[in-house]
C-alpha cells in the first residue's frame, strides 16, 4: 500500500554505482535517503560489466555488496522500477513526484523462487545479455538483482496462467496491477542518472547493425563475464570461437559527424582490458587494437597499457576507414596504417569490436530545470574546479557521469563529493526530519540520565 506522501532528506535519482554510494554516504551519516531507479533492479551499468582495470577484480563482487547493503540500510528507502514525473518547490525543498510501473507482481509478496519463470512458455531476447542469451516473459531481472523479485513483461505475455498457478504465494501474480503514483518530499536531490553508449551504428562505414560479428564493447563485456549468456566467448553469427578479434578505437568519440566532439575517457583503457581477459579465455587468438592515440589517464594506467604490449596484444596506429564482410562473414577491416606511411590495407578477421563512447543518459532539463552543458550535453557545474557537484539550482546536485565522462573510481569519488556537498547543504538549516531525530535521541538520554 502506497503512502501519499514520504519524508525523506535526500533523494538520489539512479541507481548505478554512483548514486548507489550516494545513499550510502549520506545514509551513513544519519541522513534519510530516498533512492529512485527506473530499471527493476539497481546496480547500473557496472553489474553488466566482467572486470575493472586497471586491478582486474570482479565487476559483481564489488558491486553487488553495494546493491545488498543499499538495500539493507535502515536510512534508505529504495524504489525500483520507478521514475520521477515532476518536481516542484515547497519551503523545506522539493515535492517530487514519483510514479511506480507496474510489474505485475506483488513486490511485498514475491520471494523470488522463480518458479514463475521456469514454468513459462515464453522466451524472449535477454537485455541484460544485450540480445545474446534467452529470458522469459516474467521472472527476476538477473542472477545478481536487487531487489529478487520478479517482474512480468505484460506487452509479451500470451496470459496463459502457468505463472499464476505454479506461484508457492497466493496473490503475488496480478495481472490488474497499474501504474501508481506517489510524493517524495526531499530537502535535496542527487542526480546520478548515469550515461549511455553512443549508438553502435552511427557509423554506417563500420557496418554494426547488419554486420552480425562486429559487436560493441558492452556485449564483449557480457561474453566475458562469469554471469554471461554461454559461459564462452563466441562469435555471434555461428558460435565460433574467434581467432582473430580486432578493436576499432574513437567508434563513437571525437567524432563531429557524431555530435561526439570529446574523448570519453574509458574507451582506450576497456579496449585494453578486455583484450587482455580475452586473451587469457581465448589463448590462442590474434588480438589488435587499432588506435588514434592510447590515453592513459590514471594511476597505474600506462603501465596496464605496457602489460597489455608485453603479452602479444597487437596495437595498430591507424585510421579505420570501413568494415566490410566477406563470404564467410568475418569482418574485414580497411585501415590506413600512420606508422607506415599511411599505407592502407585490408585485414580480415573474425570478430571486430567497436570501443563507443559515453553520452548522457538523461536530459535534466524538462523536469529538473537543471542546465546541461553546450558542448557534450551533459549537466553543466558552473564551478567545476571548486564544487563539482553542485548544480546551478539550490538544493539540486549532479554526480557519476551525469556530469561528464569518468570511470568507475572517478564516480565512487563524485559519488563521496556530492555526498559530502549535500550534507553541508542539509547541516545548514535545511534538514528538520534530521534535526527531530537528535533532539529526540538527547531527550531520551536526559531521561535516562535523570
Amino acid at each position: 500500500m502506497f503512502q501519499e506522501n514520504r519524508q525523506v532528506d535526500a533523494l538520489v535519482v539512479g541507481g548505478g554505482i554512483a548514486g548507489m554510494q550516494a545513499a550510502l554516504d549520506l545514509a551513513d551519516q544519519g541522513y534519510q535517503v530516498a533512492l529512485v531507479e527506473k530499471e527493476a533492479s539497481i546496480g547500473g551499468k557496472m553489474i553488466a560489466l566482467s572486470k575493472v582495470f586497471p586491478t582486474l577484480d570482479c565487476c559483481s563482487c564489488i558491486t553487488t555488496p553495494k546493491m545488498s547493503a543499499v538495500a539493507h540500510h535502515e536510512n534508505i528507502q529504495l524504489f525500483t522500477y520507478c521514475e520521477v514525473q515532476s518536481i516542484a518547490e515547497n519551503p523545506n525543498g522539493y515535492s517530487v513526484q514519483v510514479t511506480q510501473k507496474p510489474r505485475y507482481v506483488n513486490i511485498d509478496k514475491c520471494t523470488g523462487c522463480r518458479l514463475c519463470e521456469f514454468d513459462c512458455p515464453i522466451d524472449l531476447p535477454n537485455l541484460f545479455d544485450m540480445n545474446l542469451g534467452a529470458r522469459r516473459a516474467i521472472g527476476v531481472p538477473f542472477s545478481t538483482a536487487v531487489p529478487q523479485k520478479a517482474v512480468l513483461d505484460i506487452e509479451n505475455c500470451i496470459l496463459c496462467g502457468k505463472c499464476e498457478k505454479v506461484c508457492p504465494v497466493e496473490g503475488c501474480i496480478d495481472f490488474s496491477q497499474t501504474a501508481q503514483t506517489f510524493t517524495l518530499n526531499a530537502q535535496a536531490i542527487v542526480l546520478a542518472t548515469g550515461f549511455e553508449l553512443t549508438p553502435t551504428n552511427a557509423k554506417k562505414e563500420y557496418g554494426a547493425g547488419e554486420l552480425l560479428n562486429v559487436v560493441d564493447a558492452l556485449t564483449v563485456e557480457r561474453l566475458l563475464a562469469p554471469t554471461g549468456p554461454y559461459g564462452h566467448v563466441l562469435r555471434p553469427s555461428d558460435g565460433k570461437e574467434p581467432e582473430s578479434i580486432a578493436y576499432v578505437q574513437c567508434a563513437g568519440s571525437r567524432d563531429k559527424t557524431l555530435g561526439v566532439e570529446y574523448c570519453s575517457r574509458i574507451c582506450c583503457m576497456y579496449a585494453i582490458k578486455q583484450a587482455m581477459l580475452l586473451a587469457g579465455a581465448l589463448p590462442l587468438a590474434d588480438i589488435t587494437i587499432y588506435y588514434m592515440d592510447i590515453r592513459t589517464f590514471g594511476k597505474g594506467y600506462e603501465q596496464f597499457y605496457q602489460n597489455a604490449r608485453a603479452m602479444g596484444i597487437e596495437f595498430v596506429k591507424g585510421k579505420v576507414a570501413r568494415v566490410h564482410e566477406d563470404e564467410s562473414q568475418n569482418p574485414v577491416v580497411r585501415v590506413e596504417l600512420i606508422d607506415d606511411g599511411s599505407k592502407v590495407v585490408e585485414r580480415p578477421h573474425d570478430m571486430v569490436v567497436l570501443s563507443v563512447g559515453m553520452v548522457p543518459g538523461y536530459d535534466p532539463r524538462p523536469i529538473f530545470k537543471v542546465p546541461i552543458a553546450a558542448d557534450d550535453r551533459f549537466i553543466a557545474i558552473p564551478e567545476p574546479n571548486l564544487a563539482p557537484c553542485v548544480t546551478n539550482r539550490p538544493g539540486i546536485f549532479a554526480t557519476g557521469t551525469a556530469v561528464g565522462p569518468m570511470d568507475i573510481v572517478d564516480c565512487i569519488v563524485m559519488a563521496g563529493a556530492a555526498a559530502a556537498e549535500t550534507a553541508a547543504y542539509l547541516q545548514n538549516g535545511q534538514s528538520l526530519s534530521r534535526k527531530l531525530r537528535v533532539s529526540r535521541k538527547v531527550g531520551e538520554k536526559e531521561l535516562v540520565h535523570a
